[in-house]
């Protein structure tokens, strides 16, 4: 499918968005500019994350609190079972109720610092699985879950990482957002392999700008994700030319949007890093309008 192909395709297609909660006052300022810019493209949803051992969680609340207070859009709110009891865990998925938030991403979460292997809480939930069970019980929730096209680093094997998904689906889950990766054929291999496993929610592709390269570096080196070589080889040498690793980032998401339509996908969730232009550039290319240009 060309670019030109692409942009003229009528068929539908679904967006989300990802943020993070802000930490000063000028982070929140920039991130509700980019919440505003990017809510005439009228998502699915967009989602709100969470620090690694539940480091962010009132933060979390509050921007997702707002987001369903002050703005049309559907959001949900990032939820980890790592480092919480049961009981603190269910009373959030209470207050998320009650708050009006009606969408959690439920996550295993990484340790505190992020450092040394995953540990069940003794008296919380041993796995995802489990821990969407339990929202269950406590209301109707829809509920997106992760996948790693490329394996999680935890993972034995892609076969586990299918049951999981599998395990996850069968306990509630609605929808897998996956890890970023710049394979897409690994993307579609993955897809492909859980509907072959029985897995009849969605897969969406997670799109991540690469401008901060040593950034996605580095978070694809905890995670176990590839960087491809020619990837690396656009970026060398441009450390300090902001402007050009903008326009490179550009070309690879266009790219990368444009490619994956041609595997199939017709789902895409983008991780903004708290800054509009590119998702809303590769929106435009996918044949999204804003809804006062419809």
């Amino acid at each position: 499918m060309s670019l030109e192909r692409m942009i003229a395709d009528k068929s539908p297609i679904a967006v989300s968005f990802e943020f993070s909660p802000p930490k000063t006052e000028e982070a929140e300022a920039a991130l509700w500019g980019t919440v505003k810019r990017l809510e005439p493209l009228q998502p699915d949803f967009v989602s709100v994350t969470y620090g690694a051992g539940g480091s962010t969680r009132e933060r979390t609340h509050a921007t997702v609190k707002r987001i369903v207070e002050e703005t049309s859009m559907k959001a949900a709110a990032h939820l980890t079972c790592v480092g919480h009891p049961r009981e603190e865990i269910d009373q959030i998925v209470r207050n998320y109720w009650d708050a009006g938030i009606r969408h959690i991403v439920a996550l295993r979460g990484d340790m505190p610092g992020m450092e040394g292997p995953y540990r069940a809480h003794p008296d919380g939930y041993a796995s995802t699985p489990d821990l969407i069970a339990g929202i269950r019980k406590i209301a109707p929730f829809e509920i997106s879950v992760s996948f790693y096209p490329e394996r999680h680093p935890d993972s034995p094997s892609h076969g586990h990482d299918i049951e999981l998904l599998k395990r996850k689906m069968d306990s509630g889950a609605t929808r897998a957002l996956g890890q970023f990766c710049f394979d897409n054929d690994a993307t579609a291999r993955f897809r492909d392999d859980a509907a072959r496993a029985g897995i009849t929610i969605p897969v969406v592709p997670g799109i991540m700008p690469t401008t901060n390269f040593r950034g996605v570096a580095r978070m694809a080196a905890k995670t176990d994700s590839s960087i491809p070589d020619w990837l690396s080889r656009a970026y060398d040498g441009l450390d300090d030319d902001v402007e050009s690793r903008r326009i490179i980032s550009a070309a690879v998401l266009a790219d990368q949007v444009q490619q994956l339509r041609v595997r199939g996908f017709d789902r895409f969730h983008f991780y903004t890093l708290n800054q509009a232009n590119l998702s809303y550039a590769a929106c435009r290319l996918l044949g999204l309008r804003p809804k006062d240009l419809a």
